[in-house]
């Protein structure tokens, strides 16, 4: 995952607006552009050998019929060596649909191992494999509408660039699911450090149901270094068509990502 690693948070909060989904997912540094928390895409980076990248936030996603929040979406990665990193996303989940009651709980996990299997270092490319298997939610999540069935595979490359001051990330996978309808996903972060401590980036995301209209969002965030391992996570974004079924009035993250060296004994320290 990205500024220290991913959301993704990766992960996976589930808005629908009547009949479509858009699922919201969400390198331990300086400001740089990375995908991964806040945004959606994800990036080949890991947090380092023995390191904790913990991202905690607020994912709100509004539609015409339908509010969701993930109030938190947890998102911890863990460094296994320098090239692979272990993932447990989930969130918990307040959704309102209008004329019914609120429900909220526990959505579907999201736990994977990333493994960046080609880098060429510094401005070079690279390109990692960020395989996660989507838990079944539970039976009284499932009932209330804030989980789905499962499980289902989601299996994606992600590529990354530096071109001059700014970072490309890019992302394409694909949803294989025990029920219900296929899914892929296409995303695009470009961005640049714009002081030694902020990060300016854009995103376009575009999340396909088969069956439904395909989801495409825009969004813009940034990363600001707070003190030494903690960095504040912020987006704000909405879809591209409007007036729509499927149309996402307004989606955002707020949140903090809290960096541990040592295998967790120390806060990362400022580079």
């Amino acid at each position: 995952m990205s500024f220290a690693n991913q959301p993704r948070p990766t992960n996976a909060l589930v808005v629908t607006a009547s009949c479509a989904l858009t699922t919201l997912a969400l390198s331990p540094s300086a400001a740089r552009a990375d995908a991964g928390p806040p945004y959606l895409t994800n990036d080949p980076g890991t947090p380092g050998n023995g390191n904790w990248e913990i991202n905690i936030g607020a994912l709100p996603a509004i539609g015409r019929d339908l509010a969701a929040y993930q109030l938190p979406q947890i998102d911890a990665n863990f460094g296994l060596g320098e090239r692979v990193q272990l993932t447990y996303e989930i969130p918990y989940v307040l959704a309102s649909r209008t004329g019914e009651p609120h429900t909220s709980g526990w959505s579907n996990a999201l736990p994977g191992v990333k493994w960046r299997f080609f880098d060429q270092g510094g401005e070079g490319w690279q390109l990692s494999t960020f395989p996660q298997l989507e838990t079944a939610g539970s039976a009284a999540a499932q009932s209330r509408g804030i989980a789905a069935a499962g499980p289902r595979l989601l299996l994606p490359l992600e590529v990354a660039k530096t071109y001059g001051a700014f970072k490309v990330d890019f992302e394409a996978g694909y949803y294989f699911p025990r029920h219900g309808p296929n899914e892929s996903i296409l995303g695009l972060v470009a961005g640049r450090a714009v002081t030694p401590r902020l990060e300016l980036d854009g995103e376009l995301y575009d999340d396909h149901v088969l069956g439904a209209a395909p989801v495409i969002t825009l969004d813009f965030g940034g990363r600001y270094r707070l003190h030494r391992g903690f960095i504040l996570l912020f987006m704000a974004g909405r879809s591209l068509s409007s007036g729509c079924a499927n149309e996402v009035q307004f989606m955002g993250y707020l949140g903090i990502q809290v960096l541990l060296s040592d295998y967790g004994r120390t806060l990362t320290p400022e580079s």
